[in-house]
């Protein structure tokens, strides 16, 4: 089976036009006024987060020698299938903890306030961090924000056996703890000294000098209850070569069909499943504004209109904007317009070894 990561072909590329802070809030703004907006979010939010972006500067799918794992790799059932998880499920043991305690930034909270404020009523997100739901916690209950988010790519914070059984990640974390004590003393040297391992948006790391033979997957207690064996886990994530359930791909494309307008915000749109939605609503004639740093699959699409500016600059004013003076008397405005980090990932983490 041939399954390539999909990439942005640079020269493709709509020239870069520049726009002023003041000048993409007022746009911003008034695409955004009449509501019934859906937003497409990508990698790109997170960013401010610490958390690396894909493909964008220094994004390791940007790096043609960089590769994943796919999906017929992590289900293979064979001898080889088990190492291919070995292998999953260290680096993510290791690159885990980065993203679960990640922080939402001054866009997350941003996007919270127009979703609080009705001026989105849908969001469609790529990212598997959970930090849209962190941002609006506090605010909806987890059934509201679970009809109001989709995760197209599903999430990091779940695990299931083959069997269907499901576990919060931070519980598995403490599985996998338990059954690699080196692994763990490993880990606990690692923050005792400061390093840091490069850390992919997917909770992936890179390692050097590492055998994977050693690393223990437990088995699912529920299953050993029913009677079963099994060892096998897969995080809630849709990996490359796997297909989205119908019912998100569905529901994903009724939020869009639903829109009046779409909004698509730190995306490249490279996969599929993100650029089928831009491509729907232009087919239903809706207008459609892109914000991204970089290059992107629909840079060039008639009706497309992109700005190209980092949302950190410009999301809060255009909630000011928007809301005017409720933005200064609604309490629930003011923390969210006041709340986010803004710790952009450093220049590059180093890659570690075991010996380290």
């Amino acid at each position: 089976m041939r399954v390539s990561v999909p990439t942005i072909i640079t020269s493709f590329a709509a020239p870069k036009r520049t726009i002023s802070p003041a000048a993409a809030v007022e746009r911003i703004a008034d695409f955004l006024a009449p509501g019934k907006v859906t937003l497409l979010t990508g990698a790109g939010v997170s960013v401010a987060s610490g958390i690396r972006a894909y493909r964008g500067k220094d994004g390791r799918y940007m790096n043609p020698n960089y590769q994943p794992i796919f999906y017929h790799e992590l289900t293979d059932q064979s001898e080889k299938g088990f190492a291919f998880r070995q292998r999953y499920w260290l680096r993510s043991y290791l690159g885990y903890p980065p993203v679960r305690d990640a922080l939402p930034n001054t866009s997350h909270y941003a996007i919270a306030a127009l979703q609080y404020a009705s001026y989105i009523p849908r969001l469609v997100t790529q990212n598997v961090d959970g930090l849209h739901h962190k941002a609006i916690a506090h605010l909806w209950e987890p059934d509201h924000i679970q009809k109001q988010i989709i995760e197209l790519h599903g999430t990091l914070h779940r695990v299931h056996c083959k069997r269907g059984h499901v576990v919060p990640r931070n519980v598995f974390q403490d599985w996998l703890s338990a059954s690699n004590p080196k692994w763990k003393a490993f880990v606990d040297n690692l923050e005792k000294t400061g390093q840091k391992p490069r850390t992919n948006p997917d909770g992936d790391v890179e390692l050097e000098g590492v055998s994977y033979a050693d690393f223990v997957v437990p088995g699912c207690p529920q299953c050993t209850l029913e009677g079963q064996q099994s060892s096998f886990y897969k995080p809630e994530v849709i990996f490359f070569g796997e297909s989205i359930p119908s019912r998100i791909k569905d529901r994903s494309l009724h939020d869009i069909e639903q829109s009046e307008r779409v909004f698509v915000l730190g995306t490249t749109l490279a996969t599929y499943s993100a650029f089928r939605l831009v491509k729907r609503a232009l087919e239903l004639r809706k207008q459609v504004m892109l914000l991204n740093v970089g290059p992107t699959r629909a840079d060039k699409l008639p009706g497309v209109e992109k700005l190209e500016i980092s949302s950190s600059l410009v999301l809060r004013d255009v909630v000011r904007a928007l809301l005017g003076s409720r933005a200064s008397q609604d309490s629930a405005i003011v923390h969210l317009l006041q709340s986010g980090i803004h710790q952009p990932p450093a220049e590059d983490h180093e890659i570690i070894s075991r010996n380290t």
